[in-house]
C-alpha cells in the first residue's frame, strides 16, 4: 500500500511539472503587434507559439535606405525577398505566411 501511495505522488508531481505553462518573461510594444518573449524561450503573440524572432534587414529596389522586418516565425530562417513580399508588397497571395508558421510583428 505505501508504495503505491509513493507512486501515485510520484506520478503526481511528473504530471504536474509536465504540465507547467511558460510565463510571460518580457512585452514587446511592436508597430504591428504587441508580442511576448516567455519564460520556455519561445515567443507568443495572440493565440499562436514561436519558436524564433528573426530580424531580417535589407534593401529593397528603389528605396533609399534599408528596411528591417521583425518576424516570430516557426521557421529558422527567412530570406530577405521573402520577408518584404509577406510583408505585404506582395499582390500573389503565396507569398505570404500562414500566421501559425511566421507573423510579421514589426517593420522599420
Amino acid at each position: 500500500m505505501k508504495k503505491v501511495c509513493l507512486t501515485l505522488i510520484v506520478m503526481a508531481l511528473v504530471f504536474s511539472a509536465c504540465t507547467k505553462e511558460a510565463s510571460v518573461k518580457k512585452t514587446y510594444e511592436g508597430n504591428l503587434y504587441t508580442y511576448y518573449e516567455m519564460s520556455d524561450g519561445r515567443w507568443k503573440c495572440g493565440e499562436h507559439l514561436y519558436k524564433y524572432r528573426l530580424e531580417i534587414k535589407g534593401r529593397m529596389a528603389g528605396t533609399a535606405k534599408d528596411t528591417t522586418f521583425v518576424y516570430l516565425s516557426n521557421m529558422e530562417d527567412i530570406s530577405f525577398d521573402q520577408a518584404w513580399k509577406a510583408g505585404g508588397l506582395s499582390s500573389d497571395l503565396n507569398d505570404y505566411f500562414d500566421p501559425k508558421d511566421a507573423l510579421l510583428v514589426e517593420m522599420d
